[in-house]
C-alpha cells in the first residue's frame, strides 16, 4: 500500500522516540544564531547536544537544513524554507503548554488577557477593577491570539483591539482611547504650530504586526493612507524596540502622552483621527461580572 512521506517521517519520528518540538526549538536557534556556541548558550545547553539533536532531525527528516561552515552555521534551501514553519510550530507549542499551566494553576480565579502593545496604565486600571473578583492570571498576547483563549476557555474574558474576528463570544461596546503621534524630539512636528500628519513622511510606521490582528492592523493602514500618509511599517515585539526606532528618527508611533521621554516626545496632530478602539470579549457561560468590571474600567480611561 502507498504510503505519503509526511506518513513515513510521522513513523520514523515516532519509532526513533525524538522529541520534535525540542529538536525544532534547536533548529530555529542554530538558524537564528548562525552559530552553535551561541545556540548552545540561548537555550542553556552545551554544544554538543546541539549538535546532536540538529543532526538528529536531519537524518530523520532526510535533509540538510543547516551547513557546518568555519564562520558558523548556514541555512540550506531546504532549511530556509521549513525555518517559518518549525518558529510557528515551537511557538504553538509554547502556547499550548502556557495554557495548559493557565488551566492548572488558575482555577476559580478570574482570568483575563489584554494585548501585548497596550499602554501600561490600561492593564494597570484593569487589573485594579477587578480586584474584587478574586485572585487574578493575567495573559498578554496578540488580539488574535487572545480571543482563540477565551473562545478555548482558557480565559474569561479579554481586551482586544476592534476590530477582530469574535464570531461566537460576548462582545462588549467599542471604546475609543485618543492617541498621540511619538516621534524624535527634534522632529520638525514637534515645534509645528499646526502639527499635521503629512509631516510625518519619510517615516517608516513602528507598529505591532499585522499578523497580531489583521483587520485592526488594516483599518490603521486604510485610516493613514485617507490621511496622505502611506508609510514602510516597522513591526516591534517590545516596547523597548518601538522607542529605539522612534528616537532613532527613523519611525513615528502611536501611544500616549506617558510614553514619551527626553529623547521621544507625543504630539497631538489636528486631524488626528487614529484612537485605538478596544472591546472586551468573553465567553457567554463566563463570569459576566467579571466581564462587566473590565468593560467599566476602560470606559472610565477615555
Amino acid at each position: 500500500m502507498e504510503m505519503h512521506v509526511g506518513d513515513a517521517i510521522e513513523r520514523d519520528l515516532h519509532t526513533r522516540s525524538v522529541d520534535l518540538v525540542h529538536h525544532l526549538r534547536v533548529f530555529v536557534a542554530v538558524a537564528e544564531e548562525g552559530h552553535f556556541g551561541r545556540a548552545a548558550d540561548r537555550l542553556a545547553m552545551t554544544q554538543p547536544p546541539v549538535s546532536q539533536g540538529l543532526r538528529r532531525l536531519e537524518n530523520t527528516l532526510g535533509l540538510e537544513l543547516i551547513l557546518r561552515t568555519r564562520q558558523g552555521a548556514e541555512l540550506t534551501e531546504a532549511g530556509a524554507e521549513l525555518l517559518p514553519r518549525a518558529r510557528l510550530l515551537v511557538d504553538d507549542a509554547k502556547r499550548f503548554t502556557d495554557v495548559a499551566r493557565l488551566l492548572r494553576d488558575s482555577a476559580g480565579d478570574v482570568r483575563w488577557g489584554l494585548p501585548q502593545h497596550l499602554d501600561a496604565s490600561i492593564g494597570t486600571g484593569v487589573a485594579y477593577a477587578l480586584r474584587a473578583h478574586g485572585r487574578q492570571h493575567t495573559v498578554v498576547d496578540t488580539s488574535s491570539a487572545l480571543v482563540q483563549l477565551v473562545r478555548s476557555g482558557a480565559l474569561d474574558v479579554a481586551i482586544i483591539e476592534h476590530p477582530c474576528v469574535t464570531e461566537g463570544l460576548e462582545v462588549g461596546p467599542v471604546t475609543q482611547l485618543s492617541r498621540s503621534v511619538l516621534v524624535a524630539s527634534d522632529h520638525p512636528l514637534t515645534s509645528a504650530r499646526r502639527p499635521s500628519l503629512r509631516m510625518l513622511r519619510g517615516l517608516a510606521l513602528s507598529c505591532p504586526s499585522r499578523d497580531d490582528n489583521p483587520p485592526a492592523f488594516d483599518a490603521l493602514i486604510d485610516r493613514l493612507r485617507a490621511r496622505g500618509l502611506d508609510p514602510e511599517v516597522l513591526p516591534f515585539t517590545t516596547a523597548a524596540a518601538q522607542a529605539a526606532a522612534v528616537a532613532s528618527g527613523a519611525a513615528f508611533a502611536l501611544g500616549s502622552a506617558s510614553t514619551q521621554s527626553p529623547f521621544i516626545t507625543a504630539v497631538t496632530v489636528t486631524e488626528n483621527d487614529l484612537a485605538i478602539r478596544l472591546r472586551v470579549v468573553s465567553r457567554t457561560d463566563s463570569v459576566q461580572d467579571a466581564a462587566d468590571a473590565v468593560i467599566s474600567a476602560i470606559w472610565t480611561l477615555r
